[in-house]
Protein backbone atom coordinates (compact mmCIF):
# COMPACT_ATOMS: atom_id res chain seq x y z
CA UNK A 1 0.00 0.00 0.00
CA UNK A 2 0.91 3.73 -0.38
CA UNK A 3 0.22 5.59 2.67
CA UNK A 4 0.67 9.55 3.32
CA UNK A 5 0.87 10.83 6.56
CA UNK A 6 -0.13 14.19 7.06
CA UNK A 7 1.49 15.90 9.27
CA UNK A 8 3.68 19.03 10.07
CA UNK A 9 6.73 17.70 11.67
CA UNK A 10 7.95 14.31 10.60
CA UNK A 11 10.22 14.25 13.87
CA UNK A 12 7.05 13.83 16.19
CA UNK A 13 7.18 10.83 18.35
CA UNK A 14 3.08 9.85 16.99
CA UNK A 15 4.30 10.52 13.00
CA UNK A 16 7.70 8.44 13.61
CA UNK A 17 6.06 5.64 15.49
CA UNK A 18 3.22 5.20 12.24
CA UNK A 19 6.15 5.21 9.91
CA UNK A 20 7.86 2.45 11.62
CA UNK A 21 4.70 0.68 11.66
CA UNK A 22 3.95 1.02 8.32
CA UNK A 23 7.26 0.30 7.45
CA UNK A 24 7.36 -3.07 9.26
CA UNK A 25 4.33 -4.05 6.95
CA UNK A 26 5.64 -3.30 4.14
CA UNK A 27 3.85 -0.50 3.14
CA UNK A 28 5.32 2.85 1.23
CA UNK A 29 4.55 5.63 3.26
CA UNK A 30 5.76 9.10 3.01
CA UNK A 31 5.06 11.89 5.67
CA UNK A 32 3.99 15.33 3.89
CA UNK A 33 3.19 18.50 5.28
CA UNK A 34 -0.22 19.55 4.72
CA UNK A 35 -0.06 23.43 5.07
CA UNK A 36 2.68 23.16 2.33
CA UNK A 37 0.28 21.44 -0.11
CA UNK A 38 -2.25 23.44 -2.83
CA UNK A 39 -5.10 21.98 -4.44
CA UNK A 40 -6.22 22.21 -8.03
CA UNK A 41 -10.35 22.23 -8.65
CA UNK A 42 -11.88 21.97 -11.98
CA UNK A 43 -14.07 19.58 -13.79
CA UNK A 44 -12.83 16.89 -14.32
CA UNK A 45 -9.85 17.37 -11.86
CA UNK A 46 -8.85 17.16 -8.83
CA UNK A 47 -5.69 17.68 -7.94
CA UNK A 48 -3.42 17.92 -4.80
CA UNK A 49 0.37 19.24 -4.79
CA UNK A 50 3.19 19.67 -2.81
CA UNK A 51 5.37 21.82 -4.83
CA UNK A 52 5.18 20.46 -7.58
CA UNK A 53 4.75 17.27 -7.30
CA UNK A 54 1.07 15.98 -7.65
CA UNK A 55 -0.12 13.73 -5.23
CA UNK A 56 -1.00 10.36 -6.90
CA UNK A 57 -1.62 6.79 -6.48
CA UNK A 58 -2.45 6.95 -3.09
CA UNK A 59 -4.02 4.02 -0.96
CA UNK A 60 -4.50 5.72 2.03
CA UNK A 61 -3.93 8.86 4.31
CA UNK A 62 -3.70 9.18 8.29
CA UNK A 63 -4.27 12.82 9.23
CA UNK A 64 -2.67 14.23 11.64
CA UNK A 65 -4.05 17.86 11.95
CA UNK A 66 -3.19 20.36 14.54
CA UNK A 67 -5.68 22.72 16.21
CA UNK A 68 -4.33 25.92 15.30
CA UNK A 69 -4.75 24.12 11.10
CA UNK A 70 -8.22 22.76 11.24
CA UNK A 71 -9.52 24.34 8.61
CA UNK A 72 -6.90 24.17 6.05
CA UNK A 73 -6.07 20.57 6.72
CA UNK A 74 -10.19 19.52 6.48
CA UNK A 75 -9.97 20.71 3.32
CA UNK A 76 -6.97 19.25 2.43
CA UNK A 77 -8.87 15.45 4.17
CA UNK A 78 -11.87 16.72 2.02
CA UNK A 79 -9.71 16.52 -2.04
CA UNK A 80 -8.08 13.36 -1.05
CA UNK A 81 -11.38 11.70 -0.01
CA UNK A 82 -13.56 13.29 -3.45
CA UNK A 83 -10.31 11.63 -5.12
CA UNK A 84 -12.02 8.75 -3.29
CA UNK A 85 -8.41 7.94 -0.65
CA UNK A 86 -9.34 6.05 2.56
CA UNK A 87 -8.50 8.69 5.41
CA UNK A 88 -8.43 7.45 8.97
CA UNK A 89 -10.02 10.84 10.36
CA UNK A 90 -12.93 12.16 7.62
CA UNK A 91 -13.06 16.55 7.09
CA UNK A 92 -16.80 16.07 9.02
CA UNK A 93 -15.62 14.20 11.92
CA UNK A 94 -12.25 16.30 12.34
CA UNK A 95 -14.68 19.51 12.40
CA UNK A 96 -17.14 18.22 14.70
CA UNK A 97 -14.68 17.00 16.78
CA UNK A 98 -12.51 20.54 17.38
CA UNK A 99 -15.72 22.45 17.79
CA UNK A 100 -16.48 21.60 21.53
CA UNK A 101 -20.02 23.01 21.34
CA UNK A 102 -20.81 20.95 18.62
CA UNK A 103 -19.32 18.42 19.29
CA UNK A 104 -20.92 17.98 23.27
CA UNK A 105 -24.11 18.55 21.29
CA UNK A 106 -23.60 15.85 19.13
CA UNK A 107 -22.75 13.36 22.22
CA UNK A 108 -25.60 14.42 23.98
CA UNK A 109 -28.26 13.74 20.92
CA UNK A 110 -26.56 10.47 20.74
CA UNK A 111 -26.96 9.55 24.69
CA UNK A 112 -23.38 9.87 25.43
CA UNK A 113 -22.90 10.86 29.40
CA UNK A 114 -21.24 14.17 29.20
CA UNK A 115 -20.96 16.66 32.20
CA UNK A 116 -23.73 19.19 32.66
CA UNK A 117 -22.88 21.80 30.18
CA UNK A 118 -23.94 25.30 29.88
CA UNK A 119 -23.19 27.92 26.41
CA UNK A 120 -24.53 31.38 25.95
CA UNK A 121 -23.34 34.48 24.20
CA UNK A 122 -24.64 37.53 26.55
CA UNK A 123 -22.73 38.33 29.36
CA UNK A 124 -26.12 39.32 31.47
CA UNK A 125 -26.97 35.37 31.52
CA UNK A 126 -23.77 34.95 33.57
CA UNK A 127 -26.23 34.15 36.92
CA UNK A 128 -28.33 31.58 34.76
CA UNK A 129 -25.27 29.74 33.44
CA UNK A 130 -23.98 29.46 37.51
CA UNK A 131 -27.58 27.87 37.71
CA UNK A 132 -27.85 25.91 35.10
CA UNK A 133 -24.37 24.01 36.01
CA UNK A 134 -25.06 23.91 40.06
CA UNK A 135 -22.98 27.03 40.98
CA UNK A 136 -18.96 27.11 42.04
CA UNK A 137 -17.02 25.69 41.90
CA UNK A 138 -17.41 25.17 38.28
CA UNK A 139 -14.98 24.73 35.03
CA UNK A 140 -14.75 27.24 32.20
CA UNK A 141 -13.35 26.31 29.08
CA UNK A 142 -12.43 28.36 25.99
CA UNK A 143 -13.94 26.79 22.45
CA UNK A 144 -10.65 27.22 21.02
CA UNK A 145 -8.60 25.90 23.94
CA UNK A 146 -6.32 22.42 23.27
CA UNK A 147 -4.14 20.35 25.86
CA UNK A 148 -5.54 22.59 29.28
CA UNK A 149 -5.06 25.63 27.74
CA UNK A 150 -8.00 28.53 27.98
CA UNK A 151 -9.67 25.78 31.11
CA UNK A 152 -10.30 27.35 34.16
CA UNK A 153 -11.64 26.30 37.52
CA UNK A 154 -13.46 28.52 39.13
CA UNK A 155 -14.22 27.87 42.56
CA UNK A 156 -16.70 31.05 44.00
CA UNK A 157 -19.52 32.24 42.51
CA UNK A 158 -17.59 35.55 42.63
CA UNK A 159 -14.48 33.90 40.92
CA UNK A 160 -16.47 32.71 38.56
CA UNK A 161 -18.42 35.77 37.18
CA UNK A 162 -14.98 37.50 37.10
CA UNK A 163 -14.03 34.70 34.86
CA UNK A 164 -17.00 34.60 32.65
CA UNK A 165 -17.47 38.78 31.97
CA UNK A 166 -13.44 38.78 31.47
CA UNK A 167 -14.09 36.14 28.95
CA UNK A 168 -17.01 38.07 27.24
CA UNK A 169 -15.08 41.42 27.21
CA UNK A 170 -12.70 39.74 25.29
CA UNK A 171 -15.62 37.98 22.86
CA UNK A 172 -14.18 34.54 22.97
CA UNK A 173 -16.42 31.84 23.35
CA UNK A 174 -16.90 29.79 26.18
CA UNK A 175 -18.57 26.66 27.46
CA UNK A 176 -19.55 26.23 31.58
CA UNK A 177 -19.46 22.85 32.96
CA UNK A 178 -20.14 21.48 36.40
CA UNK A 179 -17.11 20.61 38.43
CA UNK A 180 -17.08 16.65 38.93
CA UNK A 181 -14.82 16.98 42.43
CA UNK A 182 -14.67 13.17 42.84
CA UNK A 183 -12.55 13.07 40.04
CA UNK A 184 -9.89 14.12 42.14
CA UNK A 185 -7.83 15.97 39.26
CA UNK A 186 -7.33 12.50 37.25
CA UNK A 187 -9.51 11.39 34.30
CA UNK A 188 -9.22 8.32 31.46
CA UNK A 189 -7.58 8.74 27.72
CA UNK A 190 -9.03 5.72 26.04
CA UNK A 191 -7.89 4.61 22.83
CA UNK A 192 -10.24 3.63 20.19
CA UNK A 193 -8.96 1.92 17.20
CA UNK A 194 -12.39 0.72 14.87
CA UNK A 195 -14.40 0.37 17.37
CA UNK A 196 -12.58 -1.09 20.05
CA UNK A 197 -10.48 0.49 22.93
CA UNK A 198 -7.50 -1.11 22.55
CA UNK A 199 -5.52 0.55 25.47
CA UNK A 200 -6.53 2.88 28.16
CA UNK A 201 -4.68 5.34 30.86
CA UNK A 202 -5.36 7.27 33.62
CA UNK A 203 -4.10 10.86 34.51
CA UNK A 204 -3.54 12.35 37.49
CA UNK A 205 -2.66 16.37 37.43
CA UNK A 206 0.10 17.36 39.48
CA UNK A 207 -0.62 18.50 43.18
CA UNK A 208 -2.51 21.51 43.36
CA UNK A 209 -3.93 21.24 39.46
CA UNK A 210 -7.33 20.12 38.47
CA UNK A 211 -6.10 19.28 34.96
CA UNK A 212 -4.46 15.97 34.25
CA UNK A 213 -3.07 16.89 30.53
CA UNK A 214 0.21 15.00 30.22
CA UNK A 215 1.01 18.65 28.49
CA UNK A 216 0.41 20.46 32.12
CA UNK A 217 2.47 17.90 33.90
CA UNK A 218 0.24 14.89 34.94
CA UNK A 219 0.94 11.54 35.24
CA UNK A 220 -0.32 8.20 33.68
CA UNK A 221 -0.49 4.64 33.91
CA UNK A 222 -2.06 2.00 32.84
CA UNK A 223 -5.69 0.94 33.57
CA UNK A 224 -8.38 -1.82 33.07
CA UNK A 225 -11.58 0.25 32.27
CA UNK A 226 -15.08 -1.38 33.23
CA UNK A 227 -17.38 -2.25 31.07
CA UNK A 228 -19.39 0.79 31.16
CA UNK A 229 -16.56 2.97 30.35
CA UNK A 230 -15.44 1.12 27.58
CA UNK A 231 -18.97 0.92 26.13
CA UNK A 232 -19.14 4.61 26.60
CA UNK A 233 -16.08 5.71 24.95
CA UNK A 234 -16.88 3.66 21.68
CA UNK A 235 -20.12 5.17 21.40
CA UNK A 236 -18.66 8.83 21.53
CA UNK A 237 -15.92 7.88 18.99
CA UNK A 238 -18.84 6.72 16.90
CA UNK A 239 -21.04 9.26 17.69
CA UNK A 240 -18.41 11.45 16.25
CA UNK A 241 -17.87 9.54 13.22
CA UNK A 242 -14.23 8.73 14.03
CA UNK A 243 -12.68 5.27 13.52
CA UNK A 244 -10.07 5.88 15.62
CA UNK A 245 -9.80 8.55 18.74
CA UNK A 246 -8.79 9.37 22.17
CA UNK A 247 -11.92 9.74 24.23
CA UNK A 248 -10.91 11.62 27.39
CA UNK A 249 -13.85 11.27 30.59
CA UNK A 250 -14.09 11.43 34.04
CA UNK A 251 -15.01 8.84 36.42
CA UNK A 252 -18.07 9.77 38.75
CA UNK A 253 -20.46 8.88 40.92
CA UNK A 254 -22.71 9.16 38.37
CA UNK A 255 -20.69 6.48 36.00
CA UNK A 256 -18.22 8.14 33.22
CA UNK A 257 -18.76 10.92 31.86
CA UNK A 258 -17.21 12.30 28.40
CA UNK A 259 -15.34 14.76 28.47
CA UNK A 260 -13.75 15.41 24.58
CA UNK A 261 -13.18 13.09 21.71
CA UNK A 262 -9.51 13.46 20.37
CA UNK A 263 -9.66 12.93 16.38
CA UNK A 264 -5.48 12.93 16.53
CA UNK A 265 -4.36 12.01 19.63
CA UNK A 266 -0.51 11.22 20.59
CA UNK A 267 0.76 7.85 20.97
CA UNK A 268 3.41 8.73 22.68
CA UNK A 269 1.46 8.81 26.28
CA UNK A 270 0.14 5.80 25.91
CA UNK A 271 2.32 3.49 24.31
CA UNK A 272 5.13 4.27 26.46
CA UNK A 273 2.63 3.44 29.40
CA UNK A 274 0.69 0.71 28.22
CA UNK A 275 3.65 -0.88 25.77
CA UNK A 276 1.17 -1.54 23.58
CA UNK A 277 1.59 -0.95 19.68
CA UNK A 278 -1.17 1.54 19.43
CA UNK A 279 0.60 2.28 16.07
CA UNK A 280 0.91 -0.57 14.52
CA UNK A 281 -3.29 -1.49 15.66
CA UNK A 282 -3.73 1.71 13.36
CA UNK A 283 -1.89 0.56 10.25
CA UNK A 284 -3.38 -2.50 10.76
CA UNK A 285 -6.70 -0.45 10.88
CA UNK A 286 -5.75 1.03 7.54
CA UNK A 287 -5.34 -2.12 5.90
CA UNK A 288 -8.41 -3.37 6.54
CA UNK A 289 -10.22 -0.20 5.31
CA UNK A 290 -8.46 0.08 2.30
CA UNK A 291 -9.31 -3.42 1.39
CA UNK A 292 -13.41 -2.41 1.74
CA UNK A 293 -15.69 -1.61 -1.02
CA UNK A 294 -16.14 2.60 -1.12
CA UNK A 295 -19.73 2.25 0.39
CA UNK A 296 -18.97 0.01 3.74
CA UNK A 297 -16.12 2.60 4.19
CA UNK A 298 -18.24 5.48 4.41
CA UNK A 299 -20.91 3.81 6.47
CA UNK A 300 -17.97 2.84 8.69
CA UNK A 301 -16.67 6.75 9.38
CA UNK A 302 -20.05 7.81 9.36
CA UNK A 303 -19.91 10.17 6.85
Amino acid sequence: MNIVILSRNRRLYSTNRLVEAAKERGHNVQVIDHTKCHMVIEKGNIGIFHGEDEIENIDAIIPRIGASVTFYGSSVIRQFEAKKVFTTVSSLALVRSRDKLRSHQVLAKAGVNIPRTAFAKHPDDTNNLLKQVGGAPLVIKLLEGTQGLGVVLAETRKAAKSVIEAFYNLNANILIQEFIEEAKGADVRAFVVDGNVVGAIKRQGVEGEFRSNLHRGGKAHPIKLTKAEQAMAVKAAKALGLGIAGVDMLQSNKGPLILEVNSSPGLEGIEKATEIDIAGMIIEYVEKQSAMPTERKKDKVGI
